[in-house]
């Protein structure tokens, strides 16, 4: 992934759904924030609880949980203290949690396939944090195994497959970073330059799968993604993944 020049991004306008017209968006301006090389100027940020980072800044830290189904578990407090902003996943759940998750950080939201519409959240959010373009969205428009399969293939010769192709043309083109949810499996892949994150389930315990949160860190030449139990586990998490931002 790679990032290039730097011209300021202007101010724009929500585009806010019927659905949600009594949410109140905040558009924030961050001087000097670089392009990112997938070829298209940054847009302007939008989402809830937007919080433009210091210019000084040299690191953004978001935690990023998903899955929550109305349940906050208190090592979240712990395990999140001291980041710039949490990104939910999906299926929060209730009001409460996004209460809870607000008394660490600001939070960007969105809606799961459970959540009710009453939660006012929108069913995906792109923002601009520094250095990175970051698209929220519950269910990813192919099975999550498929990112694995064509992470995969990525080292070997021959042209990619035409279906990942068209899945990776869904996003912007400033998109460097995908947050997801909906299968409570964590995952960590790098497809095309794109980081795509699922921080697993934060909710209760499902089946065998793990209950995990996930840390973003972004600095001005990578970004670096890990995921963090939320209970002892004994089977394997994805392993931490960073991607360098090229000059």
């Amino acid at each position: 992934m790679t990032l290039g020049g730097n011209p300021p991004a202007k101010p724009g306008s929500a585009v806010v759904p019927p659905a949600l017209s009594n949410v109140r968006f905040t558009i924030a301006d961050f001087n000097a924030v670089p392009a990112h090389s997938r070829g298209r100027k940054r847009q302007s940020t939008s989402g809830r609880d937007a919080r433009a980072p210091s210019p000084l800044a040299k690191t953004m830290r978001l935690g990023v949980v998903a899955d929550t189904h109305g349940y906050f578990d208190p090592c979240l407090r712990e395990m999140l203290a001291g980041v710039d902003a949490i990104l939910h996943g999906g299926d929060v759940g209730s009001p409460e949690i996004l209460d809870e998750l607000r008394q660490i950080a600001p939070v960007h939201a969105v809606r799961g396939n459970v959540d009710s519409p009453e939660l006012n959240l929108p069913l995906s959010l792109t923002l601009n944090l520094t250095w990175l373009q970051v698209e929220i969205v519950h269910i990813l428009s192919v099975p999550q195994s498929d990112l694995g399969k064509w992470a995969g293939l990525a080292s070997r010769k021959g042209k990619p497959p035409q279906r990942r192709e068209r899945f990776l043309k869904t996003f912007s083109e400033s998109t460097g970073a995908v947050v997801f949810g909906h299968s409570h499996a964590p995952c960590l892949v790098n497809l095309g330059g794109i980081l795509f994150f699922n921080p697993g389930s934060a909710g209760k315990k499902r089946f065998s799968l793990p209950r995990t949160c996930g840390l973003l860190e972004i600095f001005p030449d990578h970004l670096q993604a890990t995921i963090k139990p939320l209970e002892r586990y004994n089977g394997k998490l994805p392993e931490r993944i960073r991607l360098e931002f090229d000059e």
